[in-house]
């Protein structure tokens, strides 16, 4: 996820905190983004979550069998049985058809910073995170494609 690799090859994986659930993903993330919402910040346990976006045709669970926790509504969240890590959320299709991977959960966690901030509105007052764009709840649909090329662009 460094950016040394061919991005039409790059491969990473990764997996939860026990090692029963392993992942693979398939070339750069089309952005990457941290979330401030109360629910990100109870799930984690800590002041924001932070997420790679991948198309859901380049993810693949390599290990294990995941499941659904969190608030069960639209948004998949979707967990390791045993040892309760959250490692990715699936996206309505309305959103786009891309799976949110905690960025945390690859064996090589990316040191840049995320893209863009979503639900400042509920920030903790001392987090932060660096990122180029910030927004008040989730970025406007109509935003995604623009996101998408600048995180590409800053990829080089």
């Amino acid at each position: 996820m460094n950016g040394t690799a061919d991005r039409s090859g790059m491969r990473a994986e990764g997996g939860c905190r026990c090692g029963r659930l392993r992942f693979r993903v398939s070339g750069d993330p089309l952005f990457t983004a941290a979330c401030h919402c109360t629910g990100c910040q109870r799930m984690t346990a800590s002041a924001f979550s932070l997420s790679s976006g991948f198309p859901a045709d380049r993810f693949q669970v390599t290990q294990g069998e995941p499941v659904i926790g969190g608030l069960h509504g639209d948004a998949r969240h979707y967990f390791c049985d045993h040892c309760k890590s959250w490692l990715f959320t699936r996206l309505p299709e309305a959103v786009g058809n891309f799976v949110a991977v905690r960025t945390t959960m690859f064996d090589d966690v990316p040191t840049e910073p995320p893209l863009f901030e979503s639900y400042t509105s509920e920030k903790l007052p001392w987090a932060v995170t660096g990122a180029a764009h910030s927004f008040a709840t989730f970025p406007p649909m109509e935003r995604y494609p623009q996101l998408m090329e600048d995180y590409a662009r800053t990829r080089g």
